[in-house]
């Protein structure tokens, strides 16, 4: 019987521009240069194939690269939300406590969280528990 399954682990992912600086960050291999004849305008990622511009260059946990095409990218993946810091001091706090996701978002609705976090997590319910779930990104100080 198939299965349907999720993809649980987060990348880190670079859109290619074509530019030298990101040839030379990921070691992309020039196709004329490789071939003794001129630039080229394909350059291929070590052992993992052909990158034109607008495709993903993908970095997992271990550091790997891997090629990923623009349109499959944008199918698969989504950026991580961004939440306040105190929103995520909150998330780290409630889960080094054990709570669970439906008790977090109890104690936003009970008011028991600060109150600043209690209407940033009731006004963003979704984003928090997409937070919660997947992981997230501290938005940066304005």
């Amino acid at each position: 019987m198939i299965k349907v399954y999720r993809k649980t682990a987060t990348i880190k992912a670079e859109q290619f521009d074509g530019s030298d600086e990101m040839v030379d960050k990921y070691e992309l291999i020039d196709a004329g240069t490789m071939l003794g004849t001129h630039h080229s305008p394909e350059v291929y990622l070590t052992g993992s194939g052909k990158l034109c511009v607008g495709d993903w260059i993908a970095t997992g946990a271990n550091g790997e690269h891997w090629p990923i095409e623009d349109d499959v990218f944008k199918k698969t993946y989504a950026e991580l939300p961004v939440i306040p810091e105190e929103v995520a001091y909150m998330i780290k706090q409630a889960k080094n406590g054990d709570y669970k996701l439906g008790v977090a978002l109890y104690g936003a609705y009970e008011g028991v969280w600060k109150p600043s976090v209690v209407k940033w997590i009731l006004m963003h319910a979704e984003v928090f528990a997409r937070a919660w779930l997947d992981g997230y990104v501290v938005e940066e100080d304005k």
